[in-house]
């Protein structure tokens, strides 16, 4: 049975969450990382420039960068630190192309094991007790739009589930008869694993507000305070979704094919639940934030020749498949940033 700090190192989420806090913590890390994750970029000299730097005179060995993160102090993490690196992971999580250098990085032997001795020590800090714990009944739903634009939550899942399962049988149907089975052909299309109609809610505010895949560059936010209970399943770690995708499989090999080839190197069958049939045991699936960073962006085995990918899906999110989430009448809140990468602010 795998230790907590080596469940982490699984997730390519949660190996490039402790590379960046050797990152952080280290200016020598840093310099070592950003070379060796640049020779390993598959969009070296093309995708990543370098301006004004000829790199240094010998790169550095992967050896001497463990060596590094091995000798780290963690008793100087603290939770801002560990935040900021979580916002990095989720940041760089894509997958619709091949992983950037920094995650191939994280993934070598040597240095995933270096890492493992970060993984335990942010494990034991305080800022990540809450990782693994289930969601709360007063949560928030985040609106994009400004908070001029007020909107009712959508209260209609089951027509929402429909149409999203017509959708998905459709988008498969069609791949399947007109793109290639070469997974290495350059096709792309859906790439995420769950309903994006749905409403989701999420535990903390402003912190969700920066722990978005595949961010915009929006500069507005209104936070709605709801509550929301019922049947809930919480996605801890890979096995939680893992069971879900047996008890609910749902074909996507034809319309995912590429893109999760490029990002996972496997090829073969895949599935992502049925969250309609879903729906009649579960009112609501949580994903925390240790099982994301366990589980998110790798194959998951289904059985021995079917396999899954959480992707497209924030880390403390709660996606609800009945309607027994409810707009709670608290005031609603409007953050704003001044540009993409910047701090929240609550304006009201």
């Amino acid at each position: 049975m795998m230790s907590p700090a080596e469940q982490l190192l699984e997730g390519p989420r949660g190996r490039r969450l402790c590379l960046e806090l050797a990152v952080e913590l280290d200016q020598d890390i840093r310099s070592a990382v950003f070379w060796l994750g640049y020779e390993l970029d598959p969009g070296k000299g093309t995708s990543t420039v370098l301006l004004g730097s000829s790199g240094p005179r010998e790169l550095p060995s992967t050896d001497h960068l463990a060596a590094g993160i091995l000798s780290l102090d963690l008793r100087r993490l603290d939770g801002e630190q560990i935040h900021a690196a979580l916002q990095r992971s989720v940041d760089t999580a894509r997958y619709w192309q091949e992983r950037d250098g920094e995650d191939a990085l994280s993934a070598l032997p040597v240095i995933r094991n270096a890492l493992h001795h970060i993984a335990e020590g942010v494990l034991d800090a305080p800022a990540a007790q809450w990782w693994s714990q289930p969601a709360p009944p007063e949560q928030w739903a985040i609106d994009w739009r400004p908070g001029a634009d007020p909107a009712p939550l959508p209260r209609d899942p089951q027509g929402t589930l429909q149409k999203w399962g017509t959708a998905v049988r459709t988008e498969e149907a069609l791949a399947a008869q007109d793109r290639p089975q070469d997974p290495r052909a350059p096709f792309s299309g859906s790439w995420w694993s769950i309903p994006l109609a749905l409403v989701r809610t999420v535990g903390q505010i402003p912190a969700a507000l920066s722990l978005v895949e595949d961010s915009s560059d929006v500069e507005e936010a209104t936070a709605i305070p709801v509550s929301g209970t019922g049947r809930i399943l919480h996605i801890r770690s890979p096995e939680d979704w893992m069971t879900l995708c047996r008890a609910y499989p749902l074909e996507v090999t034809a319309s995912r094919r590429h893109d999760w080839f490029r990002t996972t190197g496997r090829a073969g069958r895949w599935v992502i639940p049925d969250w309609e049939r879903a729906a009649g045991q579960w009112d609501a699936v949580h994903l925390t934030v240790l099982g994301y960073l366990s589980s998110a962006g790798h194959p998951l085995p289904v059985d021995a020749g079917t396999a899954s990918v959480i992707a497209g899906w924030d880390p403390d999110s709660t996606l609800w498949l009945t309607d027994r989430v409810r707009e709670n009448g608290g005031p609603r809140q409007v953050w704003r940033r001044t540009q993409m990468g910047d701090i929240w602010l609550r304006v009201t």
